[in-house]
C-alpha cells in the first residue's frame, strides 16, 4: 500500500504526459505550428527576406569618357552590389530614376581626369531615389565605399599617397559579410518558439474547456498542480523539439555560424520556453474559447515579439516610450541572448543579465498560472 501512494502521483504525472503527447499527435493544427510553421518562416526569411541591398540598379553617366572615368565606373559594374545601367546624358539617367527603372544614378563630370590630378580632388555625383530609405542609405554607402577603394587602389598602383588627409581603414566584427541572414535566421528561434510555447499552449488549454476534456480531468484524482506539470512537460518537449529544428536547419541549410556553446544556447532557450509556456497557461486562464486564447496570443506574445523584441527593427532607434515597452516583451532578451551566441559567442556581459531577466519572467508566470489555477469548473 505504501509503495502504491508513493508511486500514485509519478503514474499520475506519467499518464498525463503521455496524453497530451496523444493529443499533441492526433491535432493535426499542433504538429503544423510546432514543425511545418518553423520551416516556413525558416525558408521565407531564409531565401525570401533580405535587409540587404544586392543588384541594385545605378545609372552610370560619364559626360566625357577618359582612362580615370572609365576605370572608376568599371569597378562599380564588377561589383555585385550594382546592376549598372549606363546613360549618354544626366537628363536620361534621371528619367530612369523617375520611371523606377533605377535606383540611384552616378554622374561623372566632364574635368573628372583634370580634377582628380588637384589637391581639392574630384567630385563625383551622386543621386539616390529616397523613397526607400533604407535602400537609399545602403546605396549610398556602397558608392562612397566604392570610391574610397577605387581611390586607395590607384594610389597604390602609381605609388602615390591619398590626397585625403586621413584613410578609412574599416573591420566588421562577428559578421563580417554584412548578412542580414545572419542575424535574421537566429531572432527566428525566439519566433518559433513563442509560437510553440505561447499561442500553441493558449490554443490547446481553450480546446480543452470548448471539448469538455478539461472537466474530465478536473474529476480525476490528479491535482491542477499535476495537470499543469503535464502540460509543461509536453510542450517543453516540443518547444525543445522545434527549436532544434531551428537551430539545426540554421547552421546547416543556411551556414550561419554558432560560435557560441551550444549547451548554453539550449540553457536559455529553456528558460525562455519555460516563460513562454508560462505566458500560454497564463492566458488560458483568462481565455477559455479558443477564438479569445488565440487573439489574445497573438497581439500579446507574437506579435510583441515580431515587431519589439530587436528581431527586424532596432531597439535603439525606437522612440523612447517605445523602447520602454520593450523591457516587459520576454522575446526581446531571448532575442538578445541568440544572435549574440550565434555572431559573437558566449559574451557573458550580454548572456547574465538577459538570462535572469528570463528566469525572473517564467517564475513570474508560472507563479500566476499556478495562483488562478484551481480545480472548479466556474
Amino acid at each position: 500500500m505504501m509503495a502504491s501512494r508513493r508511486g500514485g502521483p509519478a503514474m499520475r504525472l506519467g499518464g498525463l504526459v503521455r496524453k497530451e503527447f496523444l493529443q499533441i499527435v492526433r491535432d493535426p493544427s499542433s504538429i503544423a505550428i510546432a514543425f511545418v510553421m518553423p520551416l516556413f518562416l525558416l525558408i521565407l526569411f531564409g531565401y525570401g527576406v533580405s535587409l540587404d541591398a544586392d543588384h541594385v540598379p545605378v545609372a552610370l553617366v560619364d559626360e566625357a569618357p577618359s582612362a580615370d572615368s572609365t576605370d572608376f565606373l568599371a569597378s562599380l559594374a564588377a561589383s555585385h552590389y550594382f546592376a549598372p545601367v549606363h546613360a549618354r546624358t544626366v537628363t536620361e539617367a534621371e528619367a530612369a530614376l523617375r520611371d523606377g527603372r533605377v535606383n540611384a544614378i552616378v554622374h561623372v563630370r566632364a574635368n573628372f581626369a583634370e580634377r582628380l590630378r588637384r589637391p581639392d580632388g574630384a567630385p563625383v555625383q551622386v543621386i539616390v531615389n529616397g523613397v526607400d530609405a533604407n535602400t537609399a542609405r545602403l546605396a549610398q554607402g556602397y558608392v562612397e565605399g566604392a570610391w574610397g577603394s577605387w581611390l586607395a587602389r590607384r594610389a597604390t598602383e602609381r605609388g602615390q599617397a591619398l590626397t585625403t588627409p586621413a584613410r578609412l581603414e574599416q573591420r566588421i566584427w562577428y559578421n563580417p559579410e554584412v548578412k542580414s541572414r545572419h542575424y535574421l535566421v537566429p531572432g527566428l528561434v525566439a519566433i518559433i518558439m513563442t509560437l510553440i510555447g505561447a499561442l500553441l499552449t493558449a490554443l490547446v488549454m481553450a480546446r480543452e474547456w470548448e471539448r469538455g476534456t478539461m472537466e474530465a480531468l478536473l474529476v480525476t484524482p490528479a491535482s491542477m498542480s499535476e495537470i499543469l506539470l503535464g502540460k509543461l512537460i509536453a510542450y517543453f518537449v516540443l518547444g525543445t523539439g522545434g527549436m532544434l529544428l531551428t537551430v539545426g536547419l540554421a547552421v546547416f541549410l543556411f551556414h550561419v555560424p554558432l560560435r557560441g556553446s551550444f549547451w548554453v544556447l539550449w540553457a536559455c532557450a529553456s528558460l525562455f520556453l519555460l516563460a513562454a509556456l508560462g505566458m500560454g497557461l497564463t492566458i488560458s486562464t483568462l481565455a477559455r474559447s479558443q477564438f479569445v486564447a488565440g487573439q489574445i496570443a497573438i497581439i500579446a506574445t507574437f506579435l510583441p515579439a515580431f515587431l519589439l523584441s530587436g528581431f527586424i527593427f532596432d531597439i535603439d532607434s525606437m522612440p523612447a516610450p517605445v523602447r520602454g515597452v520593450t523591457h516587459v516583451i520576454l522575446a526581446r532578451y531571448f532575442v538578445s541572448i541568440v544572435q549574440t551566441l550565434f555572431l559573437a559567442g558566449d559574451v557573458w556581459s550580454v548572456v547574465l543579465p538577459n538570462a535572469l531577466a528570463l528566469a525572473l519572467m517564467a517564475a513570474v508566470f508560472l507563479g500566476i498560472t499556478w495562483r488562478k489555477s484551481r480545480k472548479r469548473l466556474e
